[in-house]
Formats: structure tokens, sequence, C-alpha cells
């Protein structure tokens, strides 16, 4: 009688004739009768939560493969500013990823993938005899197949929504793992292995923020998946087990180590030779020093246009993409963002006035093309985020009509007055020190007016009225149009829409209510006003009386780069072309004798320029409106949270106040368009005949 073989050999062997004998009685009695027997079938699906039409969505899912994808902003330059995601991936497909990458995969996780139909019965039946002992589920052992991996993966990183889902898609259980093998089987019915293969590359998890097999090449290494070399792609199908263990910059032994034995493993199937091998191992673990992925979302944006970024997902919201499909879509977004514009957009608000490292309050400033609407610039002080104690915030200060621009309001009276005939820009106008109208009243008293100081100087013409801004002229001129219905209407045409439409308690509109209100201090700006839309107001005076709305997107490609369809840009003429001239010259006067004049002169200003300046009661927030013929633009300076006084020297809210718009927002705006166009522009103003 032979001796008896060493106990581990012994082991070994009992276990070899165990599977030999029974394995197939064991895979039969639990495997194939757990998948093919109605009642435990219905049993274990119901446990896992999967069955009927689920089940079958599911499947077709797999089958199709649509994953996640991260969308990405990209500047008039063509260079991203912006990454929107859920998880960031970049899936590429079967011909987007280098064999070596898919060598390696195979080597080291499923060794017998091109045989099985995706299920490895070997692998199960070894799994559940050396489980049983443990009465661990089937897991490890050879029991996964990347089918079956896939499976797992895709409910767990696509199906998924809920904590639930998630659990169930990760839970170490029989059902879950029967569920597995019949959607495997099902995907290996309709999915070639190479597809498979990149199905499953897409979507893995690669450490660092970092999924699917492109992004974890572009993370890792700088280089793309379809470009990875054999240390390379070892190294990654390594870290899949398990990410942070094998992280080679917080674990380089251990990372080297397991890709030594993925690339030992390549070696034992015949993916590579023994000297691809050794010259493999040979090659230092090289990574770049600061692996990560992009921040995510427009909190996460390039410095200088999270505000930008939340206006364009607000657009294309409106335009049928949601945040929600916007951030899975793997959209690639043209914008309209003008990055040297944005950049001496921001510098310009951080640095006037002190704006910079201020919490409470914002210069925010937006630049809009004239006659297409294109928006290049929208900009805060404040960067878009949700760390309050860092200056940040999540408000869209560029967008939301937040807080009044006072003066920058008599524009609309004007306007209207202008075209009704009642004046032209050389008529002259009364400038008492103090004005009660004969039309609008203050509640049950009459509305009376006074200028600042209660000081008077004499009569003025409409374009010294503008230029000086007293309030007794154009509550006067009120009077003269006899309602309010023409002023309001002339700022909605002009551009003055979403805070003219924003909604009243009583269901109705701003605009609305101060009609019906008679509310003649419209013309003095108390009411709340879009920084992006009064640089629209400009850009409609400065085109001839064009208003287009504003335009942030150029074009959208989905994740196969076909086209996706969005409304056009809407331009259409609100005023006529003489009005919108009567008007530039009217407004010509604020930059050279006006209250702008400081800040005009203070960057050697001397081109054609409508401009008005704004400043609204008790200074709690001021506004500069101003434009050439190629660049409209509009700075405001408010309050980060609700309004109170704003001081200058640094920027603050405070108690009395000293914010006027001839300051602040005035010199951010000729500092940033002196700083862009340098010399003259191309375009004239209307009326103006020279280039700006």
């Amino acid at each position: 009688m032979p001796d008896s073989p060493p106990a581990g050999d012994r082991a070994r062997f009992v276990r070899r004739r165990l599977l030999q004998g029974i394995g197939a009685s064991v895979l039969a009695g639990v495997l194939l009768a757990g998948m093919l027997a109605p009642v435990a079938v219905a049993t274990a699906v119901a446990t896992d939560g999967i069955s009927g039409v689920a089940d079958q969505a599911t499947s077709a899912r797999l089958g199709d493969g649509r994953m996640g994808a991260t969308s990405v902003l990209l500047d008039a330059a063509g260079e991203p500013f912006a990454h929107l995601y859920d998880q960031h991936r970049e899936p590429v497909g079967p011909d987007g990823i280098a064999d070596t990458m898919t060598a390696a995969i195979v080597a080291i996780e499923d060794r017998r993938f091109y045989e099985h139909d995706g299920v490895d019965w070997y692998g199960m039946g070894r799994a559940l005899v050396s489980n049983a002992a443990g009465g661990s589920a089937l897991e490890g052992q050879g029991a996964s197949t990347l089918t079956m991996q896939y499976v797992k993966n895709f409910r767990l990183n696509v199906l998924a929504s809920t904590p639930e889902e998630e659990r169930a898609a990760t839970a170490n259980t029989p059902a879950r793992k029967l569920a597995e093998v019949r959607l495997a089987h099902q995907v290996e019915a309709v999915l070639d292995k190479e597809e498979i293969l990149a199905g499953y590359l897409d979507l893995i998890y690669f450490g660092r923020g970092a999924y699917g097999v492109q992004t974890a090449a572009r993370t890792w290494f700088g280089t793309t998946a379809d470009q990875l070399t054999v240390p390379q792609a070892a190294l990654l199908a390594g870290m899949i087990q398990a990410p942070e263990r094998f992280d080679p910059l917080n674990n380089p032994e251990a990372a080297q180590n397991r890709r030594n034995t993925v690339i030992a493993a390549m070696v034992e199937v015949g993916s590579i030779t023994p000297a691809q091998a050794e010259e493999a191992r040979a090659t230092p673990v090289e990574v770049r020093p600061d692996a990560g992925v992009p921040a995510q979302g427009c909190a996460g944006a390039r410095e200088g246009t999270g505000h930008f970024c939340q206006a364009v997902v607000e657009a294309l919201d409106g335009s049928g993409i949601g945040a929600g499909v916007l951030r899975n879509g793997g959209y690639t977004i043209r914008t309209t963002l003008d990055p040297r514009a944005t950049d001496e957009a921001l510098t310009a608000v951080r640095r006037t006035g002190g704006a910079e490292g201020s919490s409470s309050v914002a210069n925010v400033a937006a630049l809009v093309e004239p006659g297409t609407g294109r928006v290049d610039a929208l900009v805060s002080s404040s960067e878009y985020g949700f760390d309050a104690d860092a200056g940040e915030t999540a408000y869209p200060l560029a967008t939301l009509p937040l807080h009044g621009a006072g003066s920058v309001y008599k524009v609309f009276t004007a306007a209207a007055a202008l075209e009704s005939g009642i004046v032209t820009p050389d008529s002259v106008l009364g400038n008492p020190a103090s004005y009660t109208s004969r039309n609008f009243r203050n509640g049950s008293a009459p509305y009376t007016v006074a200028n600042y100081g209660n000081s008077s100087s004499g009569p003025l013409t409409l374009r010294q009225a503008l230029a000086s801004s007293p309030n007794t002229p154009f509550i006067e001129l009120t009077d003269r149009i006899g309602s309010l219905q023409p002023v309001v209407d002339m700022a909605w045409r002009l551009g003055l829409r979403t805070s003219l439409e924003a909604p009243t308690r009583d269901g109705g509109t701003v605009g609305e209510a101060v009609i019906a209100q008679r509310r003649a201090s419209f013309t003095l700006g108390p009411e709340g006003t879009s920084p992006l839309e009064l640089a629209t107001v400009g850009a409609t005076i400065a085109s001839g009386g064009v208003h287009c709305t504003p335009l942030f997107v150029e074009s959208v490609s989905d994740r196969d780069g076909g086209d996706v369809a969005l409304p056009g840009p809407r331009c259409d003429r609100v005023i006529d072309e003489s009005v919108a001239r009567d008007l530039v010259t009217a407004l010509s006067g604020d930059a050279t004798s006006g209250t702008a004049a400081g800040a005009a002169a203070a960057v050697g200003w001397n081109r054609p320029v409508i401009a008005k300046t704004g400043t609204t009661q008790n200074y709690a927030s001021a506004a500069f409106l101003g434009a050439t013929g190629d660049r409209a633009g509009s700075v405001m300076t408010l309050p980060t949270g609700a309004p109170r006084p704003v001081c200058t020297g640094p920027l603050r809210t405070c108690g009395s106040g000293n914010l006027t718009g001839g300051a602040v927002p005035a010199r951010a705006w000729f500092a940033m368009v002196s700083a862009l166009d340098g010399g003259a522009g191309s375009t004239p103003l209307p009326g103006t005949g020279a280039g700006t």
C-alpha cells in the first residue's frame, strides 16, 4: 500500500476527487436547479429584486451597454473649463482599448474568458466545494467571470439609484449570484467577447475618482487607453481588485508587486513572452504625481468660470437637457465663453474696490456681444461654490434679479420719451431740487422726489441729465409720458425680461405690479435686476435696437459625436434704429462729463461709449451699464446676501454706506473693456460713424 501523501497534498487530492465525483451533482442540484426550476428561480429573483419586466429591462440595458459618461464644457477656444459627472468616465469601446489591456485583465481575472459562455462552471463548482466548509457565498475562487463582474458592476454603477439597490447589487448572497449567472448568459447572447471586455473596462473603478480605462489611463499616465504599454496595463489590471490598496502613489511597493503578478499571469496564458515580461518587470512604476480627475460640477470649474458654467447648466435645462442627464450623458458642450474676456473681467472685478476677499459684497460683471447675444464673460469676485468661509456663493449672482440697479433705469424712461417724440437728446428738462408728481402717488400721499443733497444745478438737456443723473427731471418726464406702461414695456423690450417677469405674491409679475400700482420710483431703479440682462440692454442699444436672447451654447454633441438640436439664438428688432441713435447720443455724456468721467479718465478712455451709472437707496447696491460697438457689459456691486448698505475701501456691508455706481462698478467696467480692446474697435455705435 503506497505511503499516504502529505497533509497539504492529501487535502488537494480529496478536493479534486470530490469535485470530480460530485461536482456535476452539486452544480446540477444547486445551480442548474436554481436557474431552471421555476419556484427556485422565482424565489431567488424576488430576493434579489429582479423579476419579470425589470429583468428584461436590466438585460436590455446590459446589452446596450450605455453607462454614465462625463459631459465637458469647452470655451470658445476649445479648451475644457468644467466637467459634469456623477462618475468621471469616458467610454471608448473595443477600438479604443489596447490589446495589452485586454490581455492583462483576462490573464489576472478570467483565464477561461474566451472559452465559457458567461459562467465558468468549473470555477463555480470549485467555489462551491471550497466555500462549503466556510459557509460563505459564491465569491472568489474563480466563481465570477468577467461577464458576471460586468453584470455586477453595471447594476451597481449604472442601474442602482438608491442605497437599497446598491446593497442588492453587492449583497453576498446566492440569490444575487444566481441573478448574475442568468444575466451573464443573456449578455453573452447579444454581445461578443470584445464588446463585453470593453464594457467591463469602460465601467470599472481604477481609483482616484477614475471610472473606466480611458479615464484611468489619463489619470495615472497622462495617456489614452489605446496607447497603454504592458507594464501600464498590468498595473491597471492589478488595481481593479483593490484600488486603494494597490494605489501606486500611496502604496508603491504593493502596487509594483501586484503589477508583477499580473505580468507573470500574462506569461502563463501566453499573451506575452518571458522576454517581454522581464522587460516589463524591469520598468519602474511611473505615474503622474498629481494623479486625479477634474473637479466635478460648476463649483469645480476653472477659476472664474463657475457662474458661467451654472448659467450654461440652466440654459441647457431650459432646452430639455436636465442636470441629471447632463452629468451622465457624455455631452460635449461648446460655449461662447471667451477666455481672455473672462480673465480680464475677473481681474477687474476682484481688484476694483478691494472686492477680492470680501465675503459679504461682490462685484459681478457680464459681457455680451451686440447683434448676436453671445455671452463672452460672466464673472463675480465671489467664486461659485459652497464654501462660504472662503467667500464662495452658490447664488447665481450674475443671472438672478437680486438687487437694484438704481439710476440706470433712467435709461428706460428716456428711451420711452424719445420713442414717443416727447423729447430729443437736446430737449431741456426742468431740474428742481425736489418735485411732486402730478400723476403718481406714494400710497395715499403725492409722490415727491428730491435730488441728491436736495440740490439743483438748473435746467438740463436730456443728455446732460443722463450724465449727471439728478432724480427730479426723470420723474417729471414720467409725468409727461403719463403712464408707466411705456416705460416698463421699454425696459422689457430692451432686455429686462427675467427681472420684470419675476412672480409676485399675488400671482402676477413685477412688471405688472409696477404698472398697476403706478410706481413712479421705477425710474430710480429699486427693482431687482439681473447683471446679465443689464448687459443685454446695452447690447440692444449698441446694435441699433436689435435684442438678442443671451447665447451661452454654440453647439452640443452627444457621446457618439452627433449634433443635439437646440433652439437657435433669437434676435428681434425691438426699437426703431432712429430711437437707438438718439439713445446713443443721449447716453454719450456720462463718460466725458458725468458720473462715470473719473472712471473713464483713470484708464485714458477717449472713444465713443454709451454709459450710465446707478446707485440704490441707502447705498445697498450700485451698477454701471456701458457699451461700445463691439462690447456691451454691466458691472453690479451688491451684497451676496440680504440688502444692506455697502461701504468701499475695501468693499463690505456696513452701517451707513458710501457706494456709488460711478466709483466701483464704473471703474471695473472701464478697466476690463480697456484691457480687452486696447485701441479702437471695428464696429461703430449707431449714429457715431466711427469705430469704437
